[in-house]
């Protein structure tokens, strides 16, 4: 991974927390983000709050949504499925959404993401991304990672991180046809992790 060598560490640490005090870090990027529509037609409505900003009862739909999508992967796993560890992290005062409404102005899809560094990159992580079951395949996953990417590209971050269960498969065939491949941080393969990070570039 190629970092941004002219920028010092402290110098990368004042952008993080220039873009982490941003009300709406969205805010920069065209009016293309705000809605999408899918090839049947379908059109939604994006919006992204900070954690502080969000209503209670999104932020349990949130978790009711994750239960509902990995819940089960996680618990093929020995550590099994922890609701409270679960909800704390939804529940991080750091924790940005960007949430997907319907034509109803139902919330039906949602990413939960942060700023931060990482092995000395300033990257975007994306710790969630989650589709109610009803609206998967219709490209809205991939319009929400794509405007993730563009947010991270408009602060000049150096990369876009999440984390995967390897025994997602459809995630991880998800992730891999945007272009993201395992980051140098993933655990290797002796330390026998149920999970891997995968990265993309967002330089050039």
């Amino acid at each position: 991974m190629t970092n941004r060598d002219e920028l010092s560490s402290a110098a990368k640490h004042k952008l993080i927390e220039a873009v982490a005090r941003e009300k709406n870090p969205l805010d920069r990027l065209p009016g293309i983000y705000d809605s999408y529509k899918s090839s049947s037609g379908e059109e939604f409505k994006l919006y992204c709050r900070a954690k502080a900003d969000m209503d209670a009862k999104t932020l349990k739909w949130t978790f009711k949504l994750a239960e509902q999508n990995v819940g089960p992967f996680y618990k093929q796993l020995k550590m099994g499925w922890q609701p409270k560890i679960k909800q704390s992290e939804l529940n991080k005062n750091w924790a940005r959404f960007l949430v997907a409404q319907n034509q109803q102005k139902q919330p039906v899809a949602y990413t939960m993401f942060r700023f931060d560094m990482d092995d000395g990159d300033c990257v975007l992580y994306c710790y969630e991304i989650q589709i109610a079951p009803e609206y998967q395949r219709k490209g809205l996953g991939k319009f929400m990672m794509q405007t993730l990417e563009s947010c991270a590209k408009i602060w000049q971050l150096e990369k876009l991180m999440l984390t995967v269960l390897n025994n997602n498969e459809n995630s991880l065939m998800f992730f891999k046809a945007l272009g993201y491949a395992k980051d140098e941080t993933s655990p290797d393969i002796l330390q026998e992790a149920d999970y891997q990070i995968l990265s993309k570039s967002m330089l050039g």
